[in-house]
């Protein structure tokens, strides 16, 4: 197998492992788009060659206005601008998957998500912690739900999001021409107008709201309130779920799912009896062995790189179900080794790949917390720090002391206490609640400084994995 590698590397480089082939003959399985491209950038003169002195800095290694189609291996070899482009695309981390062809496992959850909107005709909880892979998730289904006529509309919520601005920008979104009260031959001026038209300056309530989806014909209108768990405001929650028991009272056509972090239903939507019957609530876990092996199979059949058995081993067991580790940690080990001009991605390049991610997340912490978790003491109480970050994948980052007593052996939850304050008090690493004197209040802890747990879990991964 041969794969391409940077034209930056200077001829005298060896290649270490096997060979890989260069892009010098790239433009013989170029599309006719990228040779209409090329043409243009010569003509404005882009495509002439750097100054020695300019040679020696990192340069892309793809083009922007490259696509994956026009970069074609040449006599079953892969060009370094394939190679990386695939790469971007397979295992980007940065970003959702937000097709079916890109989109690995999780086949369970979305046939139920599936059957709660089609054959339950409920609104639907996406719950589950942090990376997981919710949103990846939601887009799929999304696609899904357009291919089947539904209208479909995605909302991003945020810690200020007002229940009166995200309706309204969603009902903006809705044709008029689906209202009853609309003809299906409406002249040319009913055809620019939407359900926003229908609303006046008055505050939108849910109650409103529900009546006027409740006119909806000729169509299915699913919204997607995307990161609800970041909402602060408990009267955007409550119009929230006061606008599922009226639409399902009134057997509107719309359903809403929403997601966000939480470990169980309550977590998000809170105790709400009287919404209770209108809502699927779905759990979505850790990822399986299988399905990240599969995400890491797809990068292979897009990149022509092979990642050796143990190191496809070491992705998974460090990223821990996570389908958003699989993905950072793999693209980092197989960009090594596409540096290193090797078709085969090695345990070594995940190891280094994971710590050089484990570098640029600690350089993101304040420069105090950093000195602190390099500090003798605190790292004695590792396994501690280590299952607190474990127990914290919560919406508030809170867990309490029984929390931590399965993840750290002959401990009982007295002395996890014990532990934790002592780090909240000569380290300030957590923030309390319900210590001494705060009578009726569950003692709890959470990090102070957001970033530490991913970072205590990945490094124990690490120390495991990498042993």
């Amino acid at each position: 197998m041969d794969v391409g590698v940077s034209r930056d590397r200077q001829d005298g480089d060896g290649p270490r492992g096997q060979e890989l082939s260069g892009g010098a003959d790239r433009t013989e399985g170029e599309g006719l788009g990228g040779l209409a491209r090329r043409s243009l950038r010569r003509l404005a003169g882009g495509e002439a060659e750097p100054a020695a002195t300019v040679s020696r800095l990192p340069r892309f290694a793809v083009a922007a206005t490259e696509e994956l189609a026009d970069v074609r291996p040449v006599a079953g070899r892969v060009h370094p601008e394939r190679a990386r482009l695939a790469l971007a695309d397979a295992l980007a981390a940065s970003q959702p998957v937000t097709s079916r062809e890109r989109f690995a496992g999780r086949s369970d959850v979305l046939a139920e998500l599936i059957a709660a909107i089609e054959q339950q005709r409920a609104h639907v909880v996406l719950y589950g912690e942090r990376g997981i892979g919710k949103t990846s998730l939601v887009h799929v289904f999304a696609e899904t739900a357009r291919d089947a006529r539904y209208l479909v509309l995605y909302g991003s919520c945020g810690v200020e999001a007002a229940f009166d601005d995200m309706f309204r920008t969603f009902a903006a979104q809705i044709p008029l021409l689906y209202h009853a009260d609309v003809s299906p031959v409406a002249d040319e001026g009913e055809h620019g107008r939407s359900f926003a038209d229908l609303i006046d300056g008055s505050a939108l309530d849910p109650r409103k709201l529900a009546e006027l989806f409740a006119r909806i014909v000729g169509t299915r209108v699913i919204l997607i309130l995307d990161e609800y768990d970041r909402v602060r405001d408990p009267a955007f929650r409550r119009d929230v779920a006061e606008l599922i028991k009226n639409l399902s009272d009134r057997a509107a056509r719309v359903q809403l799912v929403l997601t966000g972090v939480a470990s169980n239903l309550d977590e998000l939507v809170g105790f709400t009896p009287s919404i209770r019957r209108n809502i699927v609530g779905l759990g979505v876990g850790p990822m399986t062995a299988d399905d990240m092996a599969y995400i890491l199979e797809r990068a292979e059949a897009a990149t022509g790189l092979m990642f050796a058995p143990e190191a496809r081993a070491l992705v998974i067991r460090m990223a821990a179900g996570s389908p958003y580790l699989v993905r950072l940690i793999g693209s980092r080990a197989a960009l090594r080794a596409l540096d290193d001009r090797r078709a085969e991605v090695q345990a070594g390049d995940v190891i280094a790949g994971t710590e050089a991610v484990l570098g640029e997340w600690s350089a993101g912490l304040p420069g105090r917390v950093q000195r602190t978790l390099a500090r003798a003491d605190v790292r004695a109480d590792m396994p501690i720090l280590v299952a607190a970050a474990k127990a914290s994948g919560t919406p508030e980052g809170w867990f309490a002391p029984e929390d931590l007593a399965p993840l750290v052996r002959g401990m009982d939850p007295a002395a996890i206490a014990d532990r934790l304050d002592a780090l909240a008090d000569s380290a300030d690493l957590f923030d309390r609640q319900g210590e001494d004197g705060e009578e009726g209040r569950e003692r709890r802890y959470r990090f102070r400084t957001q970033g530490v747990a991913q970072l205590l879990t990945l490094s124990a991964a690490l120390a495991r994995g990498g042993a």
